[in-house]
């Protein structure tokens, strides 16, 4: 690669970044644009003579492009969608509860709680991994789970 070229993608792809962000409103959409600019750019790197106009002006037209084809743009149709899209609202809020709860535990009894729940290992698994007996092991499950079935927002089975 031209160091000319590595020099001023370093020196000024973050102002670029930020410009083409502005046009897109979308941060990976900016990084897209960028890319393709720095893209075209690099390929005709030995005919530009003003480097960053030439991108910037890339980014410009790109997007215009882009914006003129919207491959997203809603296409009017007869037919309804089969299914609606299943509400996961719930998932994410139950999700979040469960992070939470497990963020009170202490170390060892939320690698215990992750080991036999989520990995599925027995007692004796888990206290070769953790390196500790299989009473440590019992005792924190019980600890853990005695203070996730105190978490507010959490349901724990008994």
């Amino acid at each position: 690669m031209d160091a000319s070229f590595e020099a001023f993608v370093a020196a000024r792809s973050r102002h670029l970044l930020h410009a083409a962000h502005l046009l897109t409103g979308d941060r990976h959409r900016a990084e897209d644009l960028l890319q393709t600019a720095l893209t075209r750019a690099y390929l005709r790197w030995d005919r530009i003579d003003e480097p960053e106009g030439y991108v910037r002006r890339t980014m410009v037209n790109a997007h215009t492009d882009w914006w003129r084809t919207k491959p997203w743009r809603e296409q009017a149709t007869s037919d309804l969608p089969e299914s609606p899209v299943p509400d996961l609202s719930r998932a994410y809020d139950e999700r979040d509860a469960v992070l939470a709860a497990l963020a009170t535990l202490t170390g060892r009894q939320r690698a215990v709680v992750v080991l036999r729940y989520y990995e599925g290992l027995s007692e004796a698994e888990i206290a070769a991994a953790l390196g500790c007996s299989a009473g440590t092991v019992k005792s924190a499950a019980s600890r853990a789970m005695a203070k996730l079935r105190e978490h507010p927002g959490l349901v724990v089975p008994a």
